[in-house]
């Protein structure tokens, strides 16, 4: 099939790559959102896909809108069989949705019809979900409600942050992708429709969302500092100054800590919550580069007592 690509960060590369590899299909296009400011200098960076489609030599489209005229001009004229999506980025309107004759096909990182949205990852490990996954889905006016074409699933690890796990669905994803195109080239794959029951939202994570409730269980605690891991950053109070939390891990036997006491070692910080400690392992204070927490209670000199979260 001719295909157009629609996609804009790091994570929708693999699948980008897997379809030009294929060799069964032509990827005559792609489409990114615009290029965005970044850096200390805040000039203009094309997206991840747009520099990989470019490498390739692939036209890239870049509309403010997706329903910008001049863009559904140009998508006519390609005239795609199909367009696969990966973390686009923008609202498809239906004039978008109608060009393609097999229309827009999504690969959303979750078992559909559980965690409809814009971070299904990231909410997965919050919630303490043991298996999560990918799912393709023909692309509708609803929010991830499209009926689904396939799905591969994998475990959700013990210490896996969202940077972690999406990194490992952005490659098992993109085969799925591929072998969803395939079959319906061939005819051979059907899409069914999502469930009634078992539907989860997942809307963006910010950064006050991200803020760590030391009241909460350490089980909790854990999985909002991994679950928030790259992006927003789970974050804590520390001297009226935001205290961002890289790594913890839980620690059971320290009972002895009330929610946000600090308990400071010569190699190790602990933490109370509403159960038992956490130890923190790596964090980011305002306006510094990650460190090890050990290094940084040495440099802030901690005193007896002393909270995070006040």
């Amino acid at each position: 099939m001719k295909l157009v690509f629609a996609g804009t960060p790091e994570v929708a590369v693999p699948a980008l790559d897997a379809l030009i590899a294929s060799g069964r299909h032509e990827v005559a296009a792609v489409v990114t959102r615009p290029d965005a400011p970044a850096g200390r200098g805040r000039r203009l960076v094309a997206s991840p896909v747009a520099e990989r489609a470019e490498e390739a030599g692939i036209e890239v489209l870049k509309p403010v809108k997706p329903r910008d005229e001049d863009f559904l001009a140009r998508l006519r004229e390609i005239g795609p069989d199909a367009c696969p999506v990966v973390a686009y980025g923008a609202l498809l309107p239906r004039v978008a949705l109608d060009v393609p004759a097999h229309g827009w096909v999504n690969l959303h990182f979750s078992l559909l019809p559980a965690w409809r949205g814009a971070a299904p990852v990231q909410h997965a490990i919050m919630a303490g979900d043991e298996i999560t996954g990918a799912s393709t889905f023909l692309i509708e006016e609803g929010l991830d409600s499209g009926p689904v074409y396939g799905t591969v699933t994998e475990e959700i690890r013990r210490t896996d942050t969202s940077g972690d796990l999406l990194t490992r669905l952005a490659f098992a994803g993109s085969g799925l992708l591929v072998a969803t195109m395939d079959g319906i080239e061939d005819g051979t794959l059907k899409a069914v429709p999502q469930p009634a029951d078992g539907v989860t939202l997942a809307p963006k994570i910010t950064v006050e969302n991200a803020h760590v409730d030391w009241s909460a269980p350490a089980l909790r605690v854990d999985r909002m500092v991994r679950g928030c891991t790259p992006a927003p950053g789970a974050w804590t109070a520390f001297r009226g100054e935001r205290l961002k939390l890289i790594h913890a891990t839980p620690v059971p036997e320290r009972t002895d800590l009330a929610p946000g006491e600090l308990s400071v070692g010569k190699n190790n910080v602990y933490v109370g919550t509403g159960s038992y400690a956490v130890e923190l392992l790596w964090v980011q204070a305002q306006g510094k580069k990650p460190m090890r927490t050990a290094d940084w209670a040495r440099g802030v000199r901690i005193a007896s007592g002393e909270r995070l979260g006040a």
